[in-house]
């Protein structure tokens, strides 16, 4: 009888909910369902820390290291920014906080870089060479860019300008329902980031994700750019994926990998 896979947990903090779920990351997939909990105004690092013991006591099947990613840039497992959550974020050590929260050795990523990893893993990226930029829409949109496999960690182009305002202000799925915008004048929008994108970075293929992955039939043939344009097959379980491959990769012992 062979032995059980091991489980790790992965997390997911977005703007409006945090995800988690338990992930076989050696086979990049999610076992069973997502859990999730609203995200609390702002974020705070010690409300997140409660959630994520939370989660944690929710996923006994998991063991081993514990990944959370994270809507910012992370440098050697330090927050650098906080566009969207507490300011306190700021110099946080986010894998102590999770190994704090858990009692299990945790890893910290930013949360586009954890969803393009699992893409190119094990979804719509996988085998994929050239240049591969991963798109998610959510609060914002995050960004992660691959040169043959290769991550260039901490892409934040959400927040490129483009006419005056940041890509994330005019095109992001949270702009689309505050504004109550159809699917095509939302794509006229994401069009525009799209071609801004091309310009300057030329991808030879676009991955779309984040929450409005699981509309694509109703927008995907409205969408068009120079590259190649196709959503993510994780869907909405990328950045939780991908944050337990990531944890398994750098939290590990290294006898245990």
């Amino acid at each position: 009888m062979s032995a059980a896979v091991p489980l790790l947990l992965g997390i997911d903090l977005g703007g409006s909910t945090i995800k988690a779920g338990a992930v076989d990351a050696r086979a990049g997939r999610l076992v069973g369902e997502l859990e999730s909990l609203p995200t609390p105004r702002g974020a705070h690092p010690d409300a997140l820390r409660a959630l994520i013991a939370e989660l944690s006591r929710r996923f006994p099947q998991c063991t081993g290291p514990v990944g959370l990613a994270y809507p910012g840039v992370v440098q050697r497992g330090i927050a650098h920014t906080a566009a969207n959550v507490d300011r306190a974020w700021l110099g946080t050590d986010g894998a102590a906080l999770v190994s704090a929260a858990t009692g299990r050795p945790g890893a910290f990523v930013h949360d586009s870089d954890a969803a393009g990893l699992a893409e190119m893993r094990f979804g719509a990226g996988r085998g994929e060479r050239g240049a591969v930029m991963m798109l998610t829409f959510g609060t914002g949109i995050g960004s992660a860019a691959f040169i043959d496999g290769v991550l260039w960690p901490n892409l934040e182009l959400g927040h490129m300008e483009i006419g005056g305002r940041e890509a994330e202000h005019q095109a992001s799925a949270r702009v689309r329902t505050a504004e109550g915008l159809d699917w095509p004048a939302w794509c006229g929008r994401v069009n525009a980031v799209l071609a801004r994108y091309h310009a300057l970075l030329w991808p030879d293929l676009f991955i779309i994700g984040g929450g409005v992955s699981e509309h694509w039939p109703e927008y995907g043939s409205l969408l068009h750019a120079p590259a190649r344009i196709v959503p993510a097959q994780l869907r909405h379980a990328a950045g939780v994926v991908g944050a337990a491959i990531y944890a398994d990769e750098t939290a590990r012992p290294p006898a245990a990998r």
